[in-house]
């Protein structure tokens, strides 16, 4: 089949190789506008990066559903593929292609629906997300589902390197629910609205770490927004933001912030139930290291308070 690839961040990137790689012909590639950062540079997203490294079509569009119709049609694609593409797509978007339009989306649908499914999943300590592929309509992923598989979410895991592990599930899926499809043995099972739950924004006051929290939200916020945005709080009035942290054994009777226990390797910090042990850090203007490499060169000391 002739396919649109429609993405933004590298998500999708092992979703196009597994195309390439694939019996369909992708014939295009969209993506949102470049981003001009500091000093006017212009950035490309990751998508356009891949796609200009393998010569392929780049299309970018501010709004899709406006600007972009009449170049969708032109392109003639049997079915167009989206996967964190950062648009909402308009009826005569999703009616372009003969087969329509499907979505790689990083949870076990109907579960997590929304922006942030695969940070949510290590917010609330879930053990276990997947992928699903789903037919797209105008509602947030609420069409019908097509294929699922799930995967492990390990204890320790960040967000970013579950993400990785999701990317790579996506790209094997995908290609399993084109093949499918075209050979017309795809099912469609609709979505139980019973069972669904979201996945919101991230917003900023999201990143700030709560002390009073137990020990092991603690963990997972930290867990949930690493590598981006990164959870943060205050040390000796900077910011101090908290790369990697791990359950602690240490027993303390001390306020929520208060620094209860200095190593070699880390320091650790009382919740409001329980300890955990900061691994991972970056103070406000300085570079991201371990602990261990801090501590060489600046001291903390227990009964320090972090947050205030």
């Amino acid at each position: 089949m002739r396919v649109v690839f429609l993405g933004t961040p590298g998500f999708g990137v092992p979703a196009i190789q597994q195309i390439l790689n694939s019996n369909h012909q992708l014939v295009a590639v969209v993506c949102q506008p470049d981003k001009i950062g500091s000093r006017n540079k212009v950035t490309f997203c990751a998508i356009k990066e891949f796609a200009l490294q393998n010569n392929l079509p780049v299309y970018q569009f501010d709004r899709v559903s406006r600007d972009g119709v009449q170049t969708l049609k032109e392109l003639a694609p049997d079915i167009m593929v989206t996967a964190a593409y950062g648009q909402i797509l308009s009826d005569e978007v999703l009616d372009v292609a003969p087969h329509g339009v499907i979505n790689i989306h990083g949870s076990l649908l109907p579960k997590l629906r929304g922006a942030a499914p695969i940070q949510y999943a290590v917010w609330q300590g879930m053990t276990q997300t997947g992928i699903t592929i789903l037919n797209t309509v105008k509602k947030v992923d609420a069409g019908e589902i097509i294929l699922q598989e799930g995967l492990e979410i390990y204890p320790n895991e960040t967000s970013g390197e579950l993400f990785e592990r999701m990317a790579q599930l996506g790209g094997k899926l995908i290609v399993e629910a084109l093949d499918a499809i075209e050979q017309g043995t795809a099912v469609y099972t609709p979505q139980d609205e019973a069972q669904v739950t979201y996945s919101a924004k991230i917003l900023a006051q999201d990143e700030v770490i709560n002390w009073s929290m137990p020990a092991t939200q603690v963990h997972n916020t930290v867990r949930a927004l690493n590598p981006n945005p990164v959870a943060w709080t205050t040390y000796q009035g900077k910011r101090l933001k908290i790369f990697k942290t791990q359950l602690s054994d240490f027993s303390a009777n001390a306020k929520a912030g208060e620094v209860v226990q200095v190593g070699k390797r880390f320091f650790t910090v009382s919740c409001g139930d329980g300890c955990v042990d900061i691994l991972e850090l970056q103070m406000e203007n300085g570079k991201k290291m371990t602990t261990q490499a801090y501590l060489c060169g600046k001291k903390v000391a227990v009964g320090e308070v972090l947050g205030e």
